[in-house]
């Protein structure tokens, strides 16, 4: 079974043995990047991951032939009872409640979110140790871009070389935004334990050698740290040095365009290079445009050596 760190809950200590072991994809030629893909609420790796490998992208034929030195590694959730579904036991990254109400019952996602972002982890770890992190890609679909980009903002190892997430959405934006935003600051602006401060009120005299207050995108990962009860990072740096790709259907019927916009919005408010897509006439699925997009945008991104269709490219030229 794959390995991962522990976390800090009390509780419960993360077991990784949960979690099947990945669908591994070796490159076809020598290995110098990896792409790490979640599936969606439901699925698997072994549906999810052979389909979309296989699927034509324009210009680039697919994305395992765009990426000849890429391995790409496809896991699979460990299963959970889902309380939408009468709690039966399905493959999902975490529990949730309905997404046309995505702030009720945040609760439900609190366990899931923290024990698949630890098995995230620890793939992450493993393949930065073999290419280094600026040739590791993390991505999803659906609830599988969810966990992503809960994984992304917890992750305190290497910068990586990208993100990717199609039509997904973003656990917990609702209250990072807020943060962002100052919400709950005073009419100038200020934090109340800042005027507190400079009115000598209130806190002791060790205030005078406390750390600096973090900017408010770091308190508001570190919202979402303490939320999923997790340890603290080895250092408080919001994610800015990796680029995000996200895709989404306008035509979404299971997780609404505007979901994804959202995410987009607060991601972008915390210092994530968004590279934001809209399709017109997609549903909740990808498309060989997206497809297309993400090759497109790896490649700028990354530097990576993408190998082209010249037949393709020649015969729609």
């Amino acid at each position: 079974m794959s390995s991962a760190s522990t976390t800090s809950n009390p509780h419960k200590r993360f077991d990784s043995s949960e979690y099947p072991e990945p669908l591994v994809m070796p490159p076809t030629l020598e290995h110098k990047h990896t792409i790490i893909i979640l599936h969606g609420r439901g699925s698997s790796a072994e549906r999810f991951g052979p389909a979309l490998l296989e699927a034509e992208i324009p210009e680039f034929t697919n994305l395992a032939t765009a990426f000849p030195h890429a391995k790409f590694v496809f896991p699979t959730a460990s299963k959970r009872r889902a309380t939408m579904y009468k709690r039966i036991y399905i493959n999902q990254w975490f529990d949730s409640w309905d997404l046309s109400s995505p702030n009720e019952r945040e609760e439900l996602q609190i366990e899931g979110l923290r024990e698949s972002s630890a098995f995230i982890h620890g793939l992450l770890r493993r393949e930065t140790e073999l290419v280094g992190g600026r040739n590791v890609v993390l991505g999803g679909l659906s609830q599988g871009c969810a966990a992503s980009l809960v994984g992304l903002l917890m992750w305190d190892g290497e910068p990586l070389a990208a993100a990717v997430g199609m039509c997904g959405w973003l656990p917990y934006r609702a209250h990072m935004e807020d943060i962002v935003r100052n919400i709950g600051a005073g009419d100038d602006g200020d934090d109340l334990f800042i005027r507190l401060d400079e009115a000598g009120e209130g806190l002791s005299n060790e205030s005078e050698h406390a750390e600096p207050t973090p900017d408010l995108p770091t308190q508001a990962i570190s919202f979402l740290r303490e939320e999923l009860e997790m340890a603290p990072p080895a250092q408080l740096l919001p994610p800015r040095s990796t680029a995000l790709f996200l895709g989404h259907g306008v035509e979404d019927e299971r997780v609404s365009v505007q979901l994804g916009r959202g995410a987009s919005s607060c991601l972008s408010a915390l210092g994530v290079d968004v590279h934001w897509r809209e399709y017109e006439g997609l549903g909740h699925w990808y498309s060989r445009e997206m497809l297309r997009d993400l090759v497109e945008f790896l490649r700028e991104r990354t530097g990576w050596e993408v190998a082209v269709d010249t037949a393709m490219v020649t015969s729609e030229s």
